[in-house]
């Protein structure tokens, strides 16, 4: 008398998984425009993209213009602050004409110089924020 009887089944603490897909294979998207249009169109936010450019623009015209000032209009306060630089002769060339012209047209080609190259990294900083939105 030995039948065989089927084995319970075991049960799992846990309910079975069920993948669930959809018929649909791709979701309707919002048509993705580039920043570059935004700004030809016009549009506010490529008015945002640009003021912002200009307003980085200008900040650093500001203060390449604001250290040039400082250094020309520190040299005359130098030199009435310390009498003594005045009679200073380089070359047979006093000192302050020496400073005006061996030093600060220098200092205007560094600062024109400093200021092209950090313009255009900032350029280049937008072009990629425009590029990757």
């Amino acid at each position: 008398m030995s039948a065989e009887q089927p084995r319970p089944a075991r049960r799992s603490p846990h309910p079975r998984r069920v993948a669930v897909t959809s018929p649909r294979t791709a979701a309707a998207r919002r048509p993705r425009y580039p920043a570059t249009r935004e700004i030809d169109e016009q549009t506010r936010l490529g008015e945002v993209y640009m003021h912002s450019l200009l307003r980085t623009q200008f900040r650093l015209a500001l203060f390449v213009c604001t250290v040039l000032a400082c250094v020309v209009g520190g040299l005359p306060l130098l030199f009435l602050l310390i009498p003594d630089l005045r009679e200073v002769d380089v070359l047979g060339v006093p000192l302050p004409w020496a400073v005006l012209a061996g030093l600060i047209y220098p200092a205007f080609v560094i600062g024109a110089w400093l200021y092209v190259r950090q313009a255009e990294r900032n350029e280049r900083h937008f072009a990629e924020l425009v590029e990757r939105r």
